[in-house]
């Protein structure tokens, strides 16, 4: 079963604006459903969400609670693009299945957009531009030629050079990626209102309950919890994060941790059209704005090791970030209000894996978001309810873990 980690520690800035709760209930005995999602963080209600909407009965059940792992830990830049770059990424799988995943990824976010607004859900969505900074990993040239990559994948990509960059933007650099079409929102607010879009469903909601093991026949799941109770459900979907189950191949998935920090509000001091900024480096920096002016950076990732040194490193790496972000901005107050660290998962491609276990085709499992957690979230989301309902999704083998 899972090893259990701290996913996250420090004061992240979203506890600064009050998710509604989502109410669970003790599991007290055996239960059935169509479908059991264990987790309960994005990745889960997400799925949740989908699974209900279509008509299924689902169980959702969580060691910790709702929104008490990772998910309160990312500074939710709901982008389209990949970690790695899509000149990059067509050397690794081919150019027709990296522009394709590229497309499925930009695709994900105008879906997960146009669903929260016919759901209703209030999570301070925006949608924003961004610039992608030359810096270490692509320099001016290399970046001129992944904007033209991305124009021949149909995905509209400006290159700026250091001029209009630092006159329409105010950033001194050597050039930038500039598009359009990602979104920011309050990663709690929109975990906690998908929960109960599902729970008007009449899904169960069940914490705290830890899944102890998993037994799969050709018909269905039981899962035993640590209290006693067992689940019985054709379909079981994994959205545990970073704490990987055993049945889930580990192959080419890495932990690595990530420090952020967010200032004070100040909505007066912030660049031009408030751009989601991030650079071509390895670690690279990554900035957002918040809805009343607060300016969230983070980056400094490094691999994971264990959580006390990880932790231990929130004031010497907030200090680090702060630095970074005031180079950038100089007449920015860059002090953390608030700092946190937390872990995620990643692949060599940047992709996640999505879909059914090998040799577990009731077991589905999604893993590897690297930085675009909620837009692979929404892709997974996508893909497994299609395969528990039946249908082929066009894109499941760019994602599948036997790829």
């Amino acid at each position: 079963m899972p090893r259990k980690l701290d996913l996250r520690t420090g004061w992240p800035v979203w506890s600064a604006y009050r998710a509604p709760s989502v109410p669970t209930s003790a599991l007290t005995r055996d239960a059935k459903a169509d479908v059991l999602i264990v987790g309960m963080g994005i990745s889960g209600a997400m799925m949740a969400e989908a699974l209900t909407a279509d008509g299924h009965s689902v169980i959702c059940i969580d060691r910790r609670g709702p929104l008490k792992g990772s998910t309160a830990a990312t500074t939710a830049l709901v982008q389209f693009e990949i970690d790695q770059p899509l000149s990059i990424l067509s050397k690794m799988i081919g150019r027709a299945s990296a522009e394709q995943a590229w497309r499925r990824s930009r695709l994900a976010v105008s879906n997960l957009a146009a669903r929260i607004a016919e759901l209703g859900i209030n999570c301070a969505l925006s949608r924003c531009q961004s610039l992608y900074l030359a810096g270490t990993m692509l320099g001016p040239s290399q970046l001129r030629g992944e904007a033209e990559a991305r124009r021949e994948a149909g995905i509209d990509a400006t290159y700026l050079t250091s001029a209009p960059l630092a006159q329409t933007f105010g950033i001194d650099r050597d050039g930038a990626i500039h598009s359009h079409g990602n979104i920011a929102l309050d990663p709690c607010k929109l975990t906690a209102g998908l929960l109960l879009k599902a729970l008007e469903r009449k899904a169960r909601f069940h914490a705290s309950v830890e899944a102890t093991r998993i037994e799969d026949g050709a018909n269905e799941v039981v899962v035993a919890t640590k209290d006693g109770p067992t689940i019985t459900a054709r379909q079981m979907v994994l959205a545990t994060g970073y704490e990987l189950i055993d049945i889930v191949p580990a192959a080419a998935h890495r932990i690595i941790s990530t420090w952020a920090i967010a200032t004070c509000p100040q909505p007066r001091k912030l660049w031009p059209r408030a751009a989601f900024i991030w650079e071509a480096s390895d670690p690279y920096l990554y900035v957002r704005t918040t809805a009343d002016g607060r300016v969230i950076c983070g980056g400094e990732d490094e691999d994971f090791v264990d959580e006390t040194r990880r932790d231990e490193q929130i004031a010497d790496k907030s200090a680090r970030i702060a630095a970074k972000l005031g180079q950038l901005f100089p007449h920015l107050d860059v002090r953390p209000e608030f700092a946190w660290t937390g872990s995620f998962g990643t692949t060599t491609t940047g992709l996640p894996y999505i879909g059914a276990i090998p040799r577990h085709p009731r077991i589905h499992a999604v893993m590897g978001y690297g930085g675009n957690g909620i837009t692979f979230s929404r892709i997974a989301s996508e893909i497994v309810s299609a395969s528990i309902g039946g249908l082929d999704d066009t894109d499941v083998g760019l994602f599948a873990f036997n790829r």
